[in-house]
């Protein structure tokens, strides 16, 4: 970690915090802070973390924002992002050679994979100089940070995972949050579709205890590698040597049979029974709301060991934009080539950040025959963590750039007919809290390949519509209008909810003149006028088997909060927010340089 902070301090990407800080909410809320500046802000270490409610300071260093830029991002790797997704497509198009002239040419791309693969050495690591095993083990000896009010506790936000199957034969390499319980004991948030829950389903059925090693810190790579959606069985290190055209150099854990790098800052090492379960959470995620407590495995640590002089690696999570939209840029650019080797016309695909990813997906292909587009649905609905996404809009080769907004919406709204979707049924990500049930909701797919030639409205001014829809919905207490140079203008509706909107739909076809695609919001929490967290809070609280209103002309969306009046049964979760009282103090110190037009925008 030495190294990279050094990297990021001669390209002036370092903002030092010599401030004493409470690992509580005021380190976290400065962090969540400085990724929403135009362009991610800095990396920020600080010096003098401390823990005031335990009158504790602490020697080691918190670096956050590590990755919260495109600049950054690219420095980590090493090199140019998209050089590396060139060489993995070059490698899946690998053709056996047909002469002595390719067979030699063929030879350096093989000599280039010699350092992929990682290499175990015999000797302890720099990882640990510093060991303390059994009792001498203490969580609270290391900065963990609170990140909101309402979590459960602290948590481990930037662990490298590693674990094994029960047999060794499979390693993985995964990030997943860690509740600190206590001084020797966190709570693994492995979600039910990860491999490391499969990992421990086969402990459990075995009556074993599972190893686990947590490492964090090191080069940042590694960091990078844990989130990476590698096929399960696939050793994630992997990407490491394949990025960084070097061996990744690994240590045996103390007390675990797990390898983990040998020059990473801490190692957290221990045992998880799978008889133990503890309730995890809350915990403010990044899907901008709390994921709400439930029961997780326990494990119990064995051992931590470190560097002499460690760095504490973390990262915060809440309402877009985070670090992980740069992190999830460099996945979405490197793993495009295999994602196309199920979908072979797949152009590219784009994962807009405040659509908190699994909630949306564009995606570019060359339509070969009616109904490709949505075998293209099905096809990214059984591919790994694409499985998660709730809502994919597919758009033929003359589409405009997916990162261009503006040209593409309206391309897509200048060819929309309601028959354009298709709503779909299977399994959600365990941080979806808007599906009628855990684990399984609506999917939604829109054709946009398809050039039709909708019919445009009767173009009227927002106040005039507000009186129109006054009179049929009561409910309606504000109205804007979104796009209306184009065929299907979106309109925007805040209401104070009294009865399920599934009532309130059926009403808008006496003003179908008028209407085309409609959406409702809450009034409470909403600003219509603010579409980029428009489109982060209806993405987040839409089903689409439950939400969606469809007729010849009219589609409308369902982007509200679910109660009993709608029959949702599930808890809905709070937003993620700020502690106003800690902003102020960190303005009081002259630390927090957020514009108020962005704490507006971003609504912190």
């Amino acid at each position: 970690m030495k190294k990279t902070l050094d990297l990021l301090r001669t390209n002036n990407e370092l903002r030092v915090i010599d401030t004493p800080l409470d690992i509580y909410l005021e380190i976290p809320h400065l962090a969540y802070a400085e990724v929403k500046k135009p362009d991610g802000g800095k990396a920020l270490l600080f010096t003098h973390p401390l823990d005031k409610s335990r009158g504790k300071t602490y020697d080691t260093p918190v670096v956050m924002n590590l990755f919260g830029s495109y600049k950054r991002t690219e420095l980590l790797f090493g090199r140019d992002v998209e050089g590396v997704a060139t060489e993995i497509e070059t490698l899946l198009h690998m053709k056996p050679p047909q002469n002595f002239k390719e067979k030699i040419g063929m030879l350096g791309d093989l000599f280039a994979m010699k350092d992929i693969f990682p290499k175990k050495l015999k000797r302890r690591g720099s990882c640990q100089e510093i060991i303390q095993e059994g009792d001498a083990v203490n969580l609270y000896d290391l900065p963990v940070l609170t990140t909101w009010e309402e979590d459960g506790g602290p948590f481990i936000t930037m662990g490298q995972v590693y674990t094994q199957s029960l047999e060794g034969g499979l390693v993985n390499l995964g990030m997943y949050r860690l509740q600190l319980y206590d001084n020797n004991h966190l709570g693994m948030h492995w979600q039910i579709h990860k491999d490391a829950s499969h990992f421990f389903d086969q402990y459990q059925r075995a009556g074993k205890k599972m190893p686990v090693s947590i490492a964090i810190g090191g080069d940042a790579l590694y960091t990078w590698c844990a989130t990476a959606p590698l096929p399960y069985g696939v050793n994630e290190l992997l990407l490491y040597g394949l990025v960084k055209k070097e061996s990744l150099k690994l240590v045996q854990s103390i007390t675990t049979p797990l390898y983990i790098p040998e020059d990473v800052d801490f190692v957290i090492e221990g045992w998880v029974d799978p008889e133990k379960l503890a309730l995890e959470g809350p915990f403010g995620d990044h899907t901008g709301y709390y994921t709400l407590a439930e029961h997780y495995p326990v494990m119990e640590v064995s051992a931590i060991t470190s560097r002499k002089k460690p760095y504490f690696l973390a990262t915060v999570v809440g309402k877009p934009p985070l670090e992980d939209k740069y992190m999830g840029w460099a996945t979405e650019r490197i793993f495009l080539p295999l994602l196309k080797t199920n979908a072979a016309d797949l152009i590219d695909y784009h994962m807009p950040e405040n659509g908190v990813f699994h909630n949306l997906i564009l995606a570019k292909m060359k339509p070969l025959y009616k109904g490709h587009a949505k075998q293209f649905m099905h096809i990214f609905w059984g591919s790994g963590q694409m499985s998660f996404v709730k809502h994919a809009l597919f758009f033929g080769e003359d589409a405009p750039k997916l990162t261009n907004y503006e040209a593409l919406v309206t391309y897509a709204l200048n060819r929309f007919l309601p028959k354009s979707l298709f709503i779909s049924e299977g399994i959600t990500d365990a941080l979806d809290h808007s599906s009628p049930e855990n684990l399984i909701g609506g999917k939604l797919g829109i054709d946009l390949t398809a050039s039709h030639s909708p019919k445009a409205p009767v173009s009227i001014q927002s106040s005039e519509l507000f009186e129109k829809l006054s009179h049929i919905i009561p409910e309606v207490r504000e109205v804007t209008q979104y796009m209306r140079h184009t065929a299907n203008p979106i309109t925007v509706i805040s209401v104070r909810k009294t009865r399920p909107l599934k009532e309130c739909f059926p009403l808008l076809e006496s003003l179908n003149e008028f209407l085309r695609i409609v959406i409702i919001v809450d009034e409470e929490k909403n600003d219509i006028h603010n579409p980029y967290m428009l489109i982060w809070r209806v993405t987040n609280n839409m089903d689409a088997l439950r939400d969606i209103y469809r007729s010849e002309s009219i589609v409308g969306i369902d982007g509200t909060r679910k109660t009993c009046l709608d029959g949702f049964e599930r808890e809905w979760p709070g937003d993620v927010e700020c502690t106003a009282a800690v902003v102020e103090r960190l303005k009081e110190l002259s630390l927090w340089d957020l514009e108020p037009k962005l704490e507006k925008k971003y609504q912190l």
